[in-house]
């Protein structure tokens, strides 16, 4: 499946995905208000870590400046359960594990090689949605140090 990645400006895919608690949440909860998304690979992996640590932190400063936060990656809510209680983690979480999900219509759930092995996975990256719904800013393939501190001034000037 080919899928044509959305870019700064245009709408948001509005797809709903599951919260830890089992409930759901999709962009168009947060109509009204910035938000930042950031897909990554996978739950309690080294990268993945720090930038849900670095995100939580920073909590109270998006909130200050009028963001929301939504972590995500196709890892099972009880995964993230475990995730969110060991690090005790700030910013929320939700699963895009269903087949075409949002991952996949942002075009970030891809094939990727690594030492020779072929396999479907996460490219980590991260959006600015506007209150609008619109995306204002993307980062593509993220690398973690200082990702939400950039992310963090990205919104404010938004």
């Amino acid at each position: 499946m080919t899928t044509t990645r959305p870019h700064v400006g245009d709408p948001f895919p509005d797809i709903a995905l599951e919260t830890p608690e089992g409930g759901s949440v999709k962009v168009s909860d947060f109509a009204g208000r910035k938000l930042v998304v950031f897909f990554y690979p996978k739950d309690a992996t080294p990268g993945c870590t720090t930038e849900n640590i670095e995100f939580s932190a920073l909590a109270p400063e998006f909130e200050a400046a009028g963001t929301a936060l939504l972590g995500v990656s196709k890892d099972s809510a009880k995964k993230h359960q475990n995730f969110i209680a060991k690090h005790d983690l700030k910013a929320p979480l939700a699963t895009d594990a269903e087949e075409n999900g949002l991952s996949d219509a942002l075009g970030i759930w891809t094939e990727k090689v690594n030492y020779g092995r072929t396999y479907m996975g996460m490219v980590r990256t991260t959006y600015l949605v506007g209150p609008d719904g619109k995306i204002a800013q993307v980062w593509d393939k993220v690398k973690v140090k200082d990702h939400a501190a950039k992310v963090l001034e990205a919104a404010k000037a938004l």
